[in-house]
This record gives C-alpha cells, sequence and structure tokens, in this order.
C-alpha cells in the first residue's frame, strides 16, 4: 500500500522568527533601494559618490537638494577636513580647485574672516598662497587691494608696502607691483624658457638663453630692408604681408629691418652698443640679452623703403592708423617710457593679435599693462 504523505507544520512559535527575518529582510531592502536612489539623485546634481555618501550619513540630504548644486559643498563634504559648524558658510563660497580648500577655508573663518574675505582670499591666490596666509594672523584691510581684479594674494605685503610709499590708489597700486614697479629693473627677474605667442618680456620678464621659438620662416626678401636674412614666426608674418599689401595699396611700401635675434644676437648687439655709447645709452635703448623682445620673434622693426628715419616717414603715420587692424601695437610709445622702461621706438612694433591690438589702441594703455590685467594667471 503506498504510504500516506505526513504534511509538517511548523510550530507557532516557529513562525515568528522568520516572520522577523522576512521583516528585517524587507526593511534592508528598502532601505538600500532609498539608499541607493538618494545617492543617484545627488550625484545626479553634481556630486561625487564619495560625497553622496557622507552627506546622507550627515543627515544632509534635505539641506543639500534644497540648495542644489555646489563645488564647494562637493569638497566639503568629500573631505575629512569638514566642519559642521561651518556648513553654510562653505554654501556661499565659491569653489577654487585647491587641494587643501577645506581646510583653508576652516582656518580663515576661524581666525574672524566674513565669507567675503575668504572669497577675496582664495580666489586671488593659488593653493600655496592661500595656505600660506592662512597660517598668518588676521590681516586688515585686504579688501582694498583684493577687490582689484587683478590683485595676487601672494603680492599683498607688496602692495601695502607700495602704498604706503608711493600714495597712490589701489587700482594703480596693484597693477604696478605685478608689473615689478617695486622692484629695481633687471633685478630678481623672471625667467621663461617656454615659448608663448603671448609672452611678456620687459625689464622684469626675462627669456633665458634656452628660449626659442617655435615656428620660424624667413621674411621675403623684396620686404627686407637689412643685410641678410630676417626670420619670424610664421603668424607674424603672414599678418605683416597682410598689413604691407594693403599698405600698398596707398602707395606705401613697408619694409623690415630686424626680426628674430636669438640670445646670443643680442648679448653681441648690447657689447657693441655699450662700446660705442656707454651704459647710459643701453639702459634706455638697448635691452640687455634674454630682456629682448626680438628673442620671441613677435616683434618686427618696421621701415619705409624710401626713407630711412622712419618716424618721419608716410609709413609711419599710416602705421599709426591702421598697424593694430592687423594686430600689431606700437611696443614702445614715446607716452608710456615710464611703463615700458624704454625710450620710444617708432619702429618697433608687436604682434599681439586683432583683438588685443584693437583694445590697446582704444584705450591706450601698454601691452605690460594688458598683460597684467588680463593674461597673467
Amino acid at each position: 500500500m503506498p504510504q500516506k504523505r505526513v504534511k509538517l507544520k511548523l510550530k507557532s512559535n516557529a513562525k515568528k522568527p522568520l516572520m522577523i527575518i522576512g521583516v528585517i529582510l524587507l526593511v534592508i531592502v528598502i532601505l538600500l533601494v532609498f539608499y541607493f536612489n538618494r545617492i543617484g539623485e545627488l550625484k545626479n546634481l553634481g556630486y561625487s559618490e564619495e560625497a553622496a555618501k557622507s552627506i546622507i550619513f550627515k543627515f544632509k540630504y534635505s539641506y543639500v537638494m534644497n540648495i542644489g548644486e555646489n563645488k564647494t559643498l562637493n569638497a566639503a563634504f568629500s573631505s575629512d577636513d569638514y566642519k559642521e559648524d561651518n556648513l553654510d558658510n562653505y554654501a556661499k563660497i565659491d569653489y577654487e580647485n585647491q587641494e587643501h580648500l577645506i581646510s583653508n577655508i576652516n582656518k580663515l573663518l576661524n581666525k574672524g574672516y566674513s565669507v567675503d574675505e575668504v572669497n577675496l582670499i582664495i580666489s586671488k591666490g593659488d593653493d600655496e598662497s592661500v595656505s600660506d596666509f592662512a597660517k598668518r594672523e588676521k590681516v586688515k584691510y585686504i579688501e582694498e587691494f583684493l577687490s582689484v581684479d587683478y590683485a595676487k594674494l601672494e603680492n599683498l605685503d607688496r602692495y601695502v608696502a607700495y602704498k604706503e610709499k608711493e600714495n597712490d590708489d589701489a587700482e594703480t597700486t596693484v597693477l604696478y607691483v605685478n608689473m615689478d614697479f617695486d622692484k629695481e629693473d633687471y633685478v630678481d627677474p623672471l625667467v621663461i624658457d617656454d615659448f608663448d605667442d603671448y609672452v611678456l618680456v620687459n625689464k622684469h620678464r626675462q627669456l633665458s638663453s634656452k628660449y626659442v621659438p617655435d615656428d620660424l620662416v624667413t621674411i621675403d626678401e623684396e620686404y627686407v630692408k637689412a643685410d641678410g636674412e630676417i626670420e619670424i614666426e610664421r603668424n607674424v608674418a603672414k599678418a605683416f604681408y597682410d598689413m604691407a599689401e594693403a599698405a600698398s595699396k596707398e602707395g606705401l611700401e613697408l619694409m623690415v629691418s630686424s626680426g628674430y635675434r636669438s640670445y646670443e644676437d643680442q648679448e653681441e648687439i648690447t657689447n657693441t652698443y655699450l662700446e660705442l655709447y656707454g651704459q647710459n645709452y643701453v639702459d634706455n635703448y638697448v635691452a640687455k640679452p634674454g630682456f629682448s623682445e626680438h628673442q620671441t620673434a613677435m616683434s618686427l622693426d618696421i621701415a619705409s623703403k624710401s626713407v630711412n628715419t622712419f618716424v618721419e616717414s608716410d609709413e609711419y603715420s599710416w602705421m599709426m592708423d591702421n598697424a593694430y587692424k592687423y594686430g600689431f601695437i606700437l611696443r614702445y610709445p614715446r607716452s608710456k617710457e615710464d611703463i615700458t622702461g624704454y625710450k620710444c621706438e617708432a619702429w618697433h612694433y608687436r604682434y599681439v593679435g586683432k583683438k588685443i591690438a584693437k583694445y590697446i589702441k582704444e584705450n591706450n594703455i601698454t601691452y605690460d599693462e594688458y598683460y597684467v590685467m588680463f593674461l597673467d594667471d
């Protein structure tokens, strides 16, 4: 006879633990779904996974969602330096890509700087300069100088010293100090190795002997008013040809008397003029080796084919009115000798591109000033 199947029944006291385990597992699943859903929402806002986890575990999900995307908050929640007391301040401080951003914000706030002051400090420096500044006792009146667009945190003490000496306004002080006017000419210059179309060269910014332009070409012989070949950067040559062609339509003949000169070339020229005319002449008219714009290959000495003294030629008058249209500026104008550090050179033109040349022309400033205001990082 077939055996009867016996149905096993769990005792009531065995069902309860299983039900509890089931409920716990269900709760865990719900919590995980809830957790990962919120992680996803925060990541969609732009927060990193690390920051998102920290936000949830610190019970700041609603706070962050109400604010929305905020890079400084993202950095704060991702950092071991996060401080709950500074949370509202983090949200008001503009993000800067600095390794010790949150640590430095904490230190600056702790010293009594306002949020606006902290924003100024971190925006005007890099990680190193901000970290150094955060170690100092609180500095008064930082807004006077750091509110200037092109101010640098690392120069703050120099701004203060220069203003006390010269009594210029804050904007002029920042401009002049950034141009190193508080230093002696040729003393402790910034030395530049790498080629850059926009490189600034003056008596405080020196090209190393290794500095060589990337793309030199030889000026067409028909435009050369000198012995031997003249080289220049390719884009400068193209702009010059366009300019010379436009001038020729008005019966004018633009020529080139000098272009690229190597460090060694400038060294030879300096020694020659020193022997002929003395130190005072060299200081006013001849750049020392490494301090000549001609080494950049972005500058040309322009000449007239028919008139030997360029400033007396029709070509000079035409250049003064039209050079900027082709991206060239008169590098050392007469009215700006105190800024450039050189006597006027009516023949010396620097290629900077049409946009910059137009701005310099319209605002009657030098390339030194433009560079400090817009290009100097």
